[in-house]
């Protein structure tokens, strides 16, 4: 099954156009870059993902479910995670959780073990009891992770979620949403404009001014050149 499908998506401000007919497909457990410089287009079609827009022209399915039809069952399968934190600083990690649990529905016995469950998977187990605010970087990076696993959804969404950390916890946290799409079969999409986030295994599109400019292998995408080399040229115009 498809965990992703976006087909002929346009969306325009007025007379400003931030998506042109932009189509791509994700297979199930999947990890897909989607690469593009600032203003490409990327936080618009997160904005479309997560209806927080209605889409005008074209259309999108989540794990077979129609966003347009069946908004409930695609939005049940989407987890998100923001750039900006979501979470209650002064509150610990499981009484965060907690609460979105509640939010999703999620209650009691059933809760208690969605929690554990999502905390093994990000690695953050030992980190339950404590606050938000006494976590570092990546840690609160991967507790915005566990929140957006706790209703078990089959796609993340990811927009630029390594910004302001460090090389070292970017890499920590890429790697680990690689083995969440490798290990547990979730549909992977990130959101980034930094090349070195990408493998080249990934699965990568390169989005400017709107409109895909590549869709494919990265390495088979690249070849002989660097990522970041070949992804500035294909979006500055130079060849």
């Amino acid at each position: 099954m498809t965990g992703l499908d976006i087909q002929n998506l346009s969306f325009a401000y007025g007379d400003k156009v931030a998506l042109k007919n932009v189509s791509f497909s994700i297979p199930r457990g999947t990890f897909t870059a989607l690469l593009g410089p600032n203003g490409a287009g990327k936080s618009t079609l997160y904005a479309l993902l997560t209806r927080l827009f209605v889409t005008q022209e074209g259309s999108i399915s989540v794990s077979g479910h129609s966003l347009d039809h069946n908004p409930r069952k695609a939005l049940g399968e989407i987890g998100v995670v923001f750039q900006q934190l979501t979470l209650d600083m002064d509150l610990t990690v499981n009484q965060n959780l907690r609460y979105f649990a509640a939010l999703q529905g999620i209650s009691g016995k059933a809760a208690h073990a969605r929690i554990a469950q999502v905390l093994a998977q990000v690695n953050m187990s030992e980190r339950a009891n404590e606050t938000v605010r006494k976590l570092n970087g990546g840690h609160r990076r991967r507790a915005e992770i566990a929140r957006s696993l706790i209703h078990n959804p089959s796609v993340l969404l990811l927009d630029e979620p390594t910004v302001g950390l460090d090389p070292q916890t970017r890499a920590s946290i890429t790697d680990h949403v690689h083995d969440l799409a490798e290990t547990h079969g979730i549909t992977v999409l990130w959101a980034t404009h930094l090349a070195d986030e990408v493998r080249d295994t990934d699965h990568l599109i390169i989005l400017n001014k709107g409109e895909i400019v590549d869709d494919g292998i990265c390495g088979d995408i690249r070849k002989e050149h660097d990522l970041a080399s070949y992804f500035i040229a294909q979006t500055s115009g130079a060849k």
